[in-house]
C-alpha cells in the first residue's frame, strides 16, 4: 500500500534510497545478535553456536554470584557517573564564561583551540599520558622541583588512576560540547540584557538571572539523555590507559567482556555480561526518554 502510494505521488525513489542504509542495519546491526545466543549455551568453538548446548541462565547465574563482576560494575557506575556530573558542569561553565566575552576574533579563537582535542583518538593521548606522568615525566620533574622525592606513579596508583580517567576526559571533550550550550546562549532576547545593564545589573548577576535561566531547558534535556550511557565508561580511554595493578579501580564492563571474552576465551560468560549490560542500558534509554519528554517537552514518537 505505501509503495503503491509513492508510486502515484512519484516519491517512490526515496524509498530505494533507504535500502543501502537498511541492508547495513541488517547486515552489521540485525545479523550479529543471533550471536546472543551463546550467552544461554556452553560454547563450543569445535561444535559451533548451533550445535552447541544450552545450559539456560548458567552463566548469568555465574556472572551475579562473582565477586569480580560487581567490582567491574562498581567501577563502571563510578566512572561513567562522575565523567556525566563533571562532563556536564565544565561545558556549561565555559559556555557562560566564554559567553561574556566582547572579542570576537579571541572568543573565536578559544572555541576552536577547545575543538581540537575532540578531534584525537585515546590511543593519540595515551601515549602522551605515559609520558607525561611517568617516573621520569615532566609532572614528577615538576613534583622534585617542589621538593617531593618519590616519583608518583600516577598510571599505576589505584588512587589516581580515576581521576586522571575523569579528568582527561573532560578535557577532551568539555569544548565540543560546549557547542550546544553556546548555541542555546545565542537564543536569549539580547533585549533582556539591555534592560538588566540599564538596572546597573553586574555580569555575575546577568549570568545568574539571564544566561543560566536561559539554558535550563537544554541542560535538562542532556542531562535526562545522558542517563542511557551510565554503563558505558568509555573502553577506548580504558583499555589504552589500562594496567593490571590498576585493575581494582580501573576494570569496567567494557574490558571486563574483552579480557573475557578474547584473553580467557570464555565466549559465552562475555555474551552474556555484554547482554546484561544492553539490557541496562535499553532500559535506561526508556527512562531518560520519559525524564526528557516529561520535565524538557522532548519526544520523537
Amino acid at each position: 500500500m505505501l509503495w503503491k502510494q509513492m508510486r502515484q505521488s512519484g516519491g517512490y525513489h526515496y524509498l530505494l534510497m533507504l535500502v543501502p542504509g537498511i541492508a547495513l542495519l541488517a547486515i552489521f546491526s540485525i545479523v550479529p545478535m543471533f550471536g546472543l545466543m551463546m550467552a544461554f549455551q556452553d560454547y563450543n568453538p569445535g561444535k559451533g553456536m548451533w550445535h552447541s548446548p544450552f545450559v539456560g541462565f548458567r552463566n548469568f547465574s555465574y556472572v551475579f554470584n562473582n565477586d569480580t563482576s560487581w567490582l567491574v560494575l562498581k567501577n563502571t557506575l563510578i566512572i561513567a557517573i562522575s565523567k556525566m556530573v563533571f562532563g556536564m558542569v565544565v561545558p556549561i561553565l565555559f559556555a557562560l564564561l566564554l559567553n561574556e566575552v566582547r572579542l570576537m576574533l579571541f572568543k573565536r579563537f578559544v572555541q576552536t583551540v577547545v575543538y581540537l582535542p575532540h578531534f584525537l583518538s585515546w590511543v593519540i593521548i595515551a601515549g602522551i599520558l605515559k609520558d607525561i606522568l611517568s617516573a621520569n615525566g615532566l609532572v614528577n620533574l615538576f613534583l622534585m622541583k617542589l621538593g617531593v622525592h618519590d616519583p608518583v606513579l600516577f598510571l599505576g596508583s589505584n588512587v589516581w588512576f580515576r581521576p586522571i580517567l575523569v579528568g582527561t576526559d573532560v578535557w577532551k571533550e568539555f569544548g565540543f560540547a560546549a557547542i550546544v550550550y553556546l548555541a542555546a546562549l545565542t537564543n536569549i532576547n539580547p533585549s533582556l540584557y539591555e534592560a538588566a545593564e540599564m538596572d546597573g545589573a553586574t555580569r555575575l548577576q546577568k549570568i545568574r538571572y539571564i544566561s543560566l535561566p536561559g539554558i535550563t531547558t537544554t541542560v535538562v534535556l542532556l542531562a535526562t539523555l545522558s542517563l542511557q550511557g551510565v554503563l558505558n565508561a568509555g573502553f577506548d580511554q580504558v583499555f589504552n590507559l589500562y594496567n593490571p595493578v590498576v585493575q581494582p579501580t580501573g576494570d569496567i564492563l567494557d574490558t571486563y567482556v574483552y579480557r573475557v571474552g578474547f584473553e580467557q576465551v570464555n565466549y559465552e560468560l562475555a555474551t552474556a555480561v555484554g547482554l546484561f549490560k544492553s539490557a541496562v542500558s535499553f532500559v535506561l534509554i526508556i527512562v531518560a526518554y520519559k525524564l526528557a519528554s516529561r520535565y524538557a517537552g522532548y519526544r520523537i514518537f
